[in-house]
């Protein structure tokens, strides 16, 4: 075991000749737990570092002076695979560090989805069709049908003084030209978001780490099959599990500005 840490007890019986139970009662007298591998983050610079403490600092500031929460519209886009493996998980001491992993399949067939939420759940969602991505020109037809459906499921936004506010990351075809002249024509406001802060992100640290746990060990044979899986999660969420995401985002601006910048744990 000291070997490889991400041996399960089966197959750590099966190399020693022993039972599960020997195994199991051997690593509980160690202290040993078992947790879940993590994915390893980018690789900040000092840059990054300093535009992300900056940048939650002036978010975390603006949240106390007055809520802006209820406003937030979130979106992003995440892979759904249609093999889905489960992560290994890894023995040691409390306080270890759990193993990290290389994220398994990213060649294999997959779908991408396109979804926007906010507190009261999910807006809109697109899941592309195969070897379909994301331009500047998609992406800002993708925010005209976005801007509908807020018309028609969140008729408030348009009937208060406040504006949206849009909160996206800095991914290219989030930023490019055709899309900032169509989003000042919606007199939406975009919250800024430091680049390489997917910890900040609500779609990522939330939305899609929640999805990952049902997608685990999921198999599709078809575009058919993953859009029925997708209406089904989300169908399942109800308006206290957005919310609560949403609500996350100030605990973890100041985890940001408590780690001066870095990523925190």
């Amino acid at each position: 075991m000291n070997l490889d840490s991400c041996q399960t007890q089966e197959e750590l019986a099966e190399s020693l000749g022993v039972t599960q139970q020997a195994i199991l009662h051997r690593l509980n007298s160690l202290g040993m737990i078992q947790k879940q591998g993590n994915w390893v983050p980018y690789e900040l610079k000092p840059k990054n570092v300093e535009r992300r403490l900056t940048t939650c600092e002036i978010l975390l500031a603006r949240h106390k002076r007055k809520g802006f929460l209820h406003r937030i519209v979130t979106g992003d886009e995440k892979w759904i695979h249609y093999d889905n493996p489960k992560r290994k998980k890894s023995w040691g001491p409390p306080g270890h560090a759990s193993t990290s992993t290389a994220k398994p399949n990213i060649h294999g067939k997959k779908l991408l989805l396109c979804i926007w939420w906010n507190q009261l759940g999910v807006v809109y969602y697109e899941l592309l069709q195969p070897n379909e991505t994301i331009t500047g020109a998609v992406y800002r037809t993708q925010l005209m049908r976005l801007s509908r459906a807020l018309k028609d499921k969140r008729a408030q936004y348009y009937s208060r003084h406040d504006k949206i506010i849009l909160l996206y990351d800095n991914a290219r075809p989030h930023i490019e030209p055709p899309v900032k002249t169509y989003l000042e024509t919606l007199n939406w406001e975009v919250l800024p978001h430091p680049p390489y802060s997917p910890d900040i992100a609500l779609s990522d640290f939330y939305l899609f780490r929640s999805m990952a746990h049902g997608l685990s060990e999921q198999h599709f044979s078809s575009y058919q099959e993953v859009k029925n899986w997708v209406d089904s999660w989300i169908a399942s969420k109800d308006e206290a599990f957005f919310r609560r995401g949403i609500r996350m985002l100030p605990e973890r601006w100041e985890k940001v500005v408590a780690s001066e910048g870095q990523y925190f744990e």
